[in-house]
């Protein structure tokens, strides 16, 4: 989806319950691999994505809380959808890298949040946007931050 047609879907969607799940389910259907954590977006804005998974079996580790990876994968998906809907249409982005840090057990449903650190960035040259994503837990407590470095470039 390109970044006009992502954000007017939200923005069509998101007004209702049912909307915002269809426009998660359109997300996975473009990226299917984010199907695995079952995410519902609740927020969506230029420099600003909120992404709910909620605490299931699927999304699990052996000791009962949720895994690392799923919570990478939330992180990723808000960074990148953010990213989507922020930069002007003649660039392009892709991750280049993420850095994480886990704080604490993830012990319930979890939400990532995610913002660019400079949202001053000069979209002429291609180099690293850094996005921030902080994850927490039901009670608003930080579980897991990670610093996603997605790669902009002017398209060709």
């Amino acid at each position: 989806m390109a970044k006009q047609s992502t954000l007017n879907l939200w923005t069509r969607l998101s007004g209702t319950a049912p909307g915002r799940w269809l426009f998660s389910q359109l997300l996975c259907f473009k990226a299917p691999y984010f199907r695995s954590i079952a995410p519902r977006f609740k927020e969506l804005a230029p420099g600003h994505c909120v992404v709910h998974v909620r605490k299931r079996r699927a999304v699990l580790n052996h000791i009962g809380t949720v895994h690392a990876i799923a919570m990478c994968n939330a992180a990723e998906l808000a960074g990148g959808v953010m990213t989507e809907v922020t930069i002007p249409d003649s660039v392009r982005w892709i991750p280049r890298g993420m850095t994480v840090e886990y704080l604490k057990k993830a012990t319930t449903s979890v939400t990532a949040t995610a913002r660019p650190m400079n949202p001053a960035f000069d979209w002429a040259v291609a180099g690293e946007y850094p996005v921030e994503v902080a994850v927490t837990d039901a009670g608003g407590e930080a579980v897991f931050k990670a610093v996603i470095a997605m790669w902009v470039s002017p398209k060709k």
